[in-house]
């Protein structure tokens, strides 16, 4: 199975848009509050970092879509699992480690780390389920 770079690259938009409603709508307050952050200080934000941002997300959509085109069968259901299951085992763990040495609050290891999860979830279900024309 050859790699989907549509599927690959609508994951990525998905996942950059995810990331600005998550920081900007759903837990703007929240986050700036933990970060010790001032609108201002966060709306002063140069460009290149949502531009490097972007291009990871094509590498994060891209890995991920290698593991699911490793595991045959794709469904949305397992392409999500994939993403979870990468969080869970993978990401998950890293990062509560760095947290828990950095005894920051525990409530933003929630904000920042869920959307990861909440990403490869969306992104697995997408790469599960899109199927490529065959050329």
């Amino acid at each position: 199975m050859r790699t989907n770079y549509a599927a690959v690259t609508l994951c990525a938009v998905v996942y950059w848009l995810l990331g600005a409603l998550w920081y900007d709508v759903l837990f703007n307050k929240q986050w700036m509050a933990f970060e010790n952050l001032s609108g201002a200080q966060v709306a002063s934000f140069p460009l290149w970092p949502y531009i490097v941002t972007f291009a990871l997300d094509l590498l994060i959509a891209f890995v991920l879509a290698q593991v699911c085109i490793w595991r045959s069968g794709n469904t949305a259901g397992r392409g999500a699992a994939i993403g979870v299951l990468l969080w869970l085992g993978v990401i998950g763990p890293i990062t509560l480690t760095t947290h828990i040495f950095e005894m920051r609050p525990t409530g933003l290891f929630a904000i920042n780390e869920f959307y990861p999860l909440t990403g490869l979830c969306i992104m697995g279900a997408i790469l599960g389920a899109w199927k490529k024309k065959p050329s």
